[in-house]
């Protein structure tokens, strides 16, 4: 592992090597992400109540015809506008077939790019300036994007596994034709999992490789080791942010709001050290499931 005085002992010229092309690639793949989300969102707003995409999104009522309506006329009118009869960009069916399960894996894989590659533009940066010391600029540039092409594999098979259990929440209607939550016990289950997670060793175990990251390969170059390199780094991210990832369950997979919120969340938490960030925000979604049980019990929600 290249301790941090190795590096600060690196000319600054060898340090980026590479490294503008690389970090042009990888700021367009997170627009290309964003964008297809963006398209999705906007497709849907011109035919949908947006208040049932989850939380904050009845805001983009706006700009449609449920603006200011009683809760009964929205649903009076989503009842002729949902999925299942109007087809909107990139949303699959309430009926599954293979077209729709592309779409699904497709737009989970678009979320990794908007909201995971990010946070990994840090780790991808230190790889570029390890290697820099070694190789060509070409070379270290084609180098660091094939462990971002890593990275983004174990991100990939995280899409996968989603799409399978989105696809099986469908069929027991657990997640409504809006992909949001179909009942508020469901909601609340996902963010007390997901908040109790924030306390395990795994957690603080993945979270520590994130903030400084340990080069399984640092005494190889060549494309094979930089892609397994991207594959090591990506399973510490994934062991880190699964489970805060795996609240869009939660709140919505069509939540624009909330998939900035987590985005930016996650990029915090694995880029400045501390001891306090990942357990607030598991207190946070330890609370906020804790007070949909309340209500539950209550009969204020369902």
């Amino acid at each position: 592992m290249t301790s941090v005085v190795e590096r600060q002992k690196t000319p600054p010229h060898e340090l980026v090597r590479g490294w503008p092309w690389v970090l042009a690639c990888l700021v367009g793949l997170t627009l290309a992400g964003w964008l297809y989300l963006s398209l999705m969102v906007a497709d849907m707003i011109s035919v949908m109540d947006m208040t049932e995409a989850g939380p904050g999104m009845g805001v983009f009522n706006a700009f449609n015809i449920y603006q200011g309506l009683p809760p009964e006329a929205r649903a009076a009118i989503a009842a002729l506008c949902l999925p299942t009869s109007v087809a909107t960009f990139g949303m699959p069916a309430e009926t599954w077939a293979a077209a729709d399960v592309a779409k699904v894996f497709l737009m989970w894989l678009m979320m990794a790019l908007a909201m995971m590659l990010p946070s990994a533009i840090p780790m991808l940066n230190a790889h570029a300036r390890r290697g820099g010391e070694q190789t060509s600029k070409a070379r270290n540039g084609a180098e660091t994007l094939l462990a971002a092409a890593g990275y983004l594999t174990v991100w990939g098979g995280y899409a996968f596994v989603a799409t399978g259990a989105q696809w099986l929440l469908t069929l027991t209607s657990a997640v409504t034709p809006m992909i949001a939550p179909a009942s508020m016990a469901f909601a609340a289950t996902i963010l007390m999992a997901a908040g109790a997670y924030q306390f395990t060793r795994a957690k603080k175990a993945c979270l520590v490789r994130c903030w400084y990251p340990r080069f399984a390969f640092a005494e190889r170059t060549g494309v094979v080791a930089a892609y397994k390199e991207g594959l090591v780094q990506g399973l510490a991210c994934l062991g880190c942010c699964w489970a805060i990832m795996t609240v869009m369950f939660a709140v919505g997979l069509m939540n624009v709001i909330w998939i900035v919120v987590l985005g930016v969340l996650m990029a915090v938490e694995k880029t400045l050290p501390n001891n306090w960030l990942h357990v607030l925000i598991g207190i946070f979604f330890l609370g906020w499931g804790l007070a949909l049980v309340a209500l539950m019990q209550a009969g204020l929600v369902h």
